[in-house]
């Protein structure tokens, strides 16, 4: 057997993204690379403190991206929901490893469900998606713009800064944390983001083994993924508006489901698209393109109809 080429794999430093960069060093390993892990401190870490920086388009990815374009590392692995719907110049997404569950759940001081939660409860979360289905559903809850990894958070609701947090399912379950779950929150009632669960194994373009890394990719993963971040695109928006979708591909078909929620939740404009799984990105332009033209823009921008 020959010598294992070396493959330097960027990263984020949190605790999650370190657990998410080894899933996806033990796939490369297991396809014959010698990986080595680089870690990249990011405008988003930077800005724990800063909510309207953490929730900017790409602050997750951008020092990523420039590493593999200054060759500092090989490949950068990412959540596929912190990537800007628009790729950057002289970068690729090689591949999409197999989602993981891209649910929210609900994590309680008290193990109490959502329904179960006090009047009045404060639930930590900075993201305008959860905010909205959380009070269209609770409209009596305060909603607290936690920040912070995860790990962060999760101490915070222990030393009782909120009675609660939502959080996704995939980053409990990749630290092991699944049990802290008091309730999954099933998409009928919380759609996920765009992307929720995903890794992204991104490359420079033109990378001479593009094509070798390509073999990591889930091809359902990739449609489905394809098709919600063409839906964003077209809606228009990023992490800071109240806009959900979520894709299911079976390699042949796929069913994709889109929301625009008023911020405060009291309206929702939602619908569904279903073809062939090759066609994703079409249907996520498709949906969104109804969905407009029903009101949805409007409704995420907070202008009453």
């Amino acid at each position: 057997m020959g010598e294992r080429r070396r493959l330097r794999l960027g990263t984020r430093g949190s605790v999650l993204a370190l657990a998410q960069a080894r899933l996806a060093a033990g796939r490369l390993d297991a396809e014959g690379w010698a990986v080595e892990l680089v870690t990249i401190r990011t405008g988003g870490d930077r800005a724990q403190g800063d909510l309207s920086m953490m929730l900017a388009r790409g602050a997750f990815v951008a020092e990523l991206e420039r590493a593999l374009r200054e060759e500092a590392v090989d490949v950068a692995v990412h959540s596929a929901k912190d990537m800007p719907v628009e790729e950057a110049d002289g970068v690729i997404v090689v591949a999409y490893l197999p989602r993981a569950d891209a649910r929210d759940a609900l994590v309680s001081g008290s193990q109490a469900g959502l329904a179960g939660l006090p009047e009045g409860a404060r639930v930590g979360t900075e993201s305008p998606r959860r905010r909205a289905f959380l009070l269209r559903e609770r409209p009596d809850l305060e909603i607290v713009p936690i920040r912070g990894n995860l790990d962060t958070r999760l101490r915070k609701l222990d030393r009782g800064e909120v009675e609660a947090l939502v959080v996704a399912v995939a980053g409990l379950d990749r630290l092991g944390l699944a049990g802290r779950i008091s309730e999954v929150l099933e998409p009928g009632r919380m759609l996920p983001a765009v992307g929720q669960g995903a890794l992204a194994i991104q490359v420079r373009a033109g990378e001479r083994d593009a094509r070798r890394l390509a073999v990591l990719d889930d091809p359902p993963t990739r449609q489905a993924v394809a098709a919600e971040r063409a839906f964003l695109r077209a809606m228009g928006g990023g992490c800071r508006a109240p806009y959900a979708a979520h894709a299911v591909s079976d390699g042949e078909n796929l069913t994709l489901d889109g929301a625009a929620l008023e911020p405060d939740g009291r309206e929702i404009v939602e619908g569904r698209a279903r073809g062939p799984a090759a066609d994703g990105e079409a249907l996520g332009s498709r949906l969104a393109a109804e969905l407009l033209e029903r009101g949805a823009g409007a409704l995420a921008a907070g202008v009453r109809r």
